[in-house]
């Protein structure tokens, strides 16, 4: 059965954690006037505010954190071998808040140090394109539901680590048409990110349809486990998961599109005002 008490302590999970706080950490301190200056070099502008970026700590932190509680916490447990809908949960805490806080603790003059080097912006170009982010996405999350893939990845642990880094680094070529903090490869437009958000709701749709609606348990690690719950079974857990991946995906997708809206709103406001 689990164990509510067992979290993840090994030293690629915690290591690789503490590491990309550390490196953070030193990029935001003692090497930003550097890095500030080696962008502004290489025509990107020099950043208004030089002091250490406080609220981008608290975001990138907050993602590290996130990352951990979705693959370290008993919750991995219970995806891994019992359920699903938590495995589900999983993946939606690694797209959602993780990518998302990841993007938001980002200065530009971190970013753009690696992108804005001259032979990097033509991969960088067609890497961050709207068209390229929403494949990339797409793609990479239906095809590890595919049965033979996403059940590989519960029976072998590097397989399951390398799906689940995967989903955040597709997560963040998702979210960086809108919440790119590069100044080379700036977010799109209000209009092209709302277009952006419905082109991906519909091209996720045939996954979403998929899980919900299969008669067949899709995946022999969930329709042998042992079940936690009395007359909750592997169909009725499939078919959580499958209710949870459009809803959250929808939800947030919706709202990031009302708050382009509503800034896509308020620039035109302020431009009709300047007139």
């Amino acid at each position: 059965m689990i164990d509510w008490t067992h979290w993840h302590n090994e030293p690629y999970l915690v290591g690789g954690l503490v590491l990309l706080g550390w490196l953070w950490a030193v990029l935001a301190g003692p090497l930003r006037a550097r890095l500030i200056a080696a962008t502004a070099a290489r025509g990107t502008p020099l950043a208004a505010d030089t002091a250490y970026p406080r609220a981008q700590a608290g975001w990138f932190y907050s993602s590290l954190i996130v990352f951990y509680l979705a693959v370290g916490s008993p919750l991995d447990q219970i995806g891994e071998r019992f359920l699903f809908s938590a495995h589900m949960l999983q993946h939606q805490l690694l797209v959602y808040p993780a990518a998302i806080f990841f993007l938001l603790g980002l200065p530009h003059w971190m970013v753009d140090t690696v992108l804005a080097k001259p032979r990097l912006r033509g991969a960088g170009r067609l890497l961050t394109h709207p068209v390229s982010c929403a494949l990339l996405y797409t793609l990479v999350i239906s095809a590890w539901h595919a049965p033979s893939l996403y059940d590989w990845a519960l029976q072998n642990k590097l397989i399951h680590v390398g799906e689940h880094l995967t989903f955040f680094g597709a997560a963040l070529f998702y979210w960086w048409p809108l919440l790119s903090p590069s100044r080379t490869f700036p977010p799109v437009g209000y209009g092209a990110q709302m277009l952006y958000l419905l082109a991906v709701l519909i091209a996720m749709t045939p996954i979403f349809a998929y899980i919900t609606f299969s008669g067949d348990i899709l995946y022999p690690t969930y329709e042998y486990a042992p079940r936690l719950f009395a007359n909750f079974t592997a169909a009725a857990d499939q078919l959580l998961a499958g209710v949870m991946m459009k809803t959250a995906g929808m939800g947030v997708a919706l709202a990031a599109f009302g708050l382009s809206f509503f800034r896509w709103f308020r620039a035109g406001q302020r431009a009709d005002g300047e007139k």
